[in-house]
């Protein structure tokens, strides 16, 4: 009897088992990677104007935004050498003032109007909108300027005009090309109305943690020759931080809009009056007193093109956020507290305040732009061998985190459109953020997930 017994005990021990491995690797199989959800659909949440305009305000906003989207040709002033024809080519997406778009319009720029260019290897139609730099000149002094991947030749109005494009097969042999893609504009008018005191006692907050996590971090000061301010005393502006550009090398919205003028798309104007390239045969923009320059400059109550430009990135308002996607509204909500609890938050600020600014709609407001506008030194895995102002070859500005999830391409290179893959690029020899990384990468991968749900519902 007792052997009856126990043959079924034995079988039933071993059915018990095998259910065990069973479920053991179903428990196995249910511990996901986290990944990144990638780009949020749906409404773009971005590019409407601030709220609280008054009705004058939105009708020069939306004039200005016109202009942010006009093309330009050669007879207005395009070239010799540019990037491309218009800011909105560049700064399109989710909407307009925004970053690169999927399709890149870079990838078909060089033959349009007759264009004769080649297309360089690195611009592809699904890739990033790029701008090249070379880190040293040819002598192997610093360079960091800006070379124009086009030029005007072949396009209409350029008759006469022979220029080559830069080198590239050579340059990217020696390692000495960087590439910076467009960051995105809205809310600028609010980032620029965020008082000095209000970045420098932010940076003083927490201290103590920061120093722990290896967190430094400064303010990118311009500072005239004979500046009494207690700070480095380097550079000849005007002393202030400056908070636009990877490297926040520029202090206000018409500077940046100048610059990127005249850089990018070759158009001298009333902030960068002098041609880039000043080979005779190539020059076909009006000179100053032409009357067709002077009859468009007085359109729109006077305002410049440069003024449009930087009166529409002002008046431009943040990104909205999503409560509820990607991953709903419990994992957005964990996942910006994990944000908080890693040291994210030490860098990326959520919130800054605007001051007393001119325009209401920009006056004592939360800027929720989830950076403190330093430049943190960010390693040599990112180092991009370029000085701007203050900022040195490994130093790049926190980039502002509002509006990333809808964003195609990350860092200031482009290199990913993985936001896992970027955070784990802020990790390298000498790094700021190698500590608050550290601590990231230790977490369970269910609460990697809900911060990359998180970042992406921004």
């Amino acid at each position: 009897m007792w052997t009856s017994l126990r043959r079924p005990t034995n079988a039933i021990l071993a059915v018990a088992g095998a259910g065990l491995l069973v479920l053991q690797f179903h428990a196995a199989a249910q511990v996901r990677l986290a990944k990144d959800p990638g780009p949020r659909g749906g409404s773009p949440g971005a590019g409407d104007p601030l709220p609280g305009l008054s009705d004058a305000e939105t009708e020069y906003f939306y004039a200005a935004q016109t202009e942010f989207g006009a093309e330009e040709g050669v007879d207005e002033g395009l070239g010799p050498r540019m990037n491309l024809d218009s800011c909105q080519g560049c700064h399109t997406h989710p909407a307009v003032g925004g970053s690169s778009p999927p399709v890149n319009p870079q990838a078909s720029f060089n033959s349009k109007l007759g264009g004769t260019d080649s297309l360089p290897s690195f611009i592809s139609v699904d890739g990033p909108v790029r701008e090249t730099r070379f880190v040293r000149n040819a002598d192997g002094t610093p360079d960091g300027g800006v070379h124009a991947l086009f030029t005007i030749t072949g396009r209409t109005g350029a008759d006469g005009c022979k220029l080559t494009q830069p080198d590239y097969d050579t340059q990217l042999a020696r390692n000495n090309v960087v590439f910076r893609i467009p960051t995105p504009t809205y809310g600028d008018g609010l980032i620029e109305s965020i008082p000095d005191s209000e970045i420098v006692a932010n940076a003083n907050k927490n201290a103590g943690a920061k120093s722990g996590l290896g967190i430094r971090g400064r303010p990118n000061f311009s500072l005239a020759g004979m500046t009494i301010s207690g700070q480095t005393n380097n550079n000849g502006n005007d002393g202030t931080i400056a908070r636009f550009g990877w490297k926040a090398q520029n202090k206000s919205l018409l500077v940046f809009s100048g610059e990127a003028y005249n850089v990018e798309m070759g158009v001298t104007n009333e902030v960068f009056q002098t041609e880039r390239d000043e080979t005779t045969a190539c020059q076909f923009a009006p000179v100053p007193n032409d009357t067709t320059k002077m009859a468009a400059a007085t359109a729109f109550d006077g305002i410049s093109d440069v003024e449009k430009f930087a009166i529409f990135m002002r008046l431009l308002g943040g990104p909205v956020p999503s409560t509820t996607s990607p991953g709903g509204s419990a994992s957005i909500t964990h996942g910006s507290s994990v944000f908080n609890t890693v040291g994210c938050a030490f860098c990326h600020t959520p919130t800054m305040m605007t001051g007393n600014a001119s325009i209401a709609a920009l006056r004592n407001k939360p800027v929720n732009l989830y950076s403190d506008l330093l430049v943190h030194d960010m390693g040599v895995g990112l180092a991009d061998g370029v000085s701007q102002a203050e900022a040195g070859p490994r130093e790049f500005r926190s980039a502002p985190l509002w509006g990333v999830g809808q964003r195609l391409f990350f860092l200031h290179d482009g290199r990913t459109s993985d936001l896992l893959a970027a955070i784990r690029a802020h990790m390298s020899i000498g790094s700021e953020a190698n500590g608050v990384t550290a601590n990231f990468m230790r977490l369970s991968e269910s609460d990697k997930q809900d911060v990359l749900n998180f970042l992406r519902s921004l």
